[in-house]
């Protein structure tokens, strides 16, 4: 049996027989359980109060977090969309280079087409003297269109190929 001495002077068992040391107690022991349950009573609402105010925040935070969602897969789709434009942009400029470098490759053919008939032309005119010829064509002729598409494309620039000047 477990005895507890409360504040009034009281000696209460653990069982359900409970003994007063003075006769005038029991009024002082109603209003300490009066108290006792009061401050049950309060904490009780305390603790309501606190969870009420838990959930509120909870409700609060999955609304903050549901906006967010929704901003995020706006942002999302906005992203998408111009990835998209930026891709087709990307394809068409592709399109456009793979072109370029076609026309640059017949250019070079035709431009190393017209230096032969140059070089035959002054030959012709010349006598024969091949010397004359090629300083009159590396002095005239620009340069090679292979060149210059190397060029852009960061390669190492090769010579012109003009192999009938040799």
């Amino acid at each position: 049996m477990i005895v507890a001495r409360m504040a009034c002077g009281s000696v209460t068992s653990s069982g359900s027989t409970s003994r007063t040391l003075n006769p005038g107690s029991t009024t002082e022991e109603e209003e300490l359980r009066a108290l006792i349950e009061q401050r049950k009573l309060r904490r009780m609402l305390s603790n309501r109060e606190s969870a009420r105010r838990s959930r509120m925040r909870k409700q609060k935070h999955m609304q903050d977090l549901t906006a967010q969602v929704g901003r995020l897969r706006k942002e999302n789709g906005q992203i998408l969309i111009a990835l998209d434009a930026t891709a087709q942009l990307c394809a068409g400029v592709v399109a456009e280079n793979t072109v370029l470098r076609a026309q640059a490759v017949e250019l070079s053919a035709r431009l190393k087409s017209l230096n032969e008939i140059a070089y035959c032309y002054l030959m012709e005119m010349e006598g024969g003297s091949s010397m004359a010829a090629n300083q009159v064509l590396l002095l005239a002729a620009p340069m090679c269109v292979k060149e210059v598409v190397e060029k852009q494309d960061r390669k190492v620039p090769t010579k012109c190929d003009f192999e009938v000047l040799k």
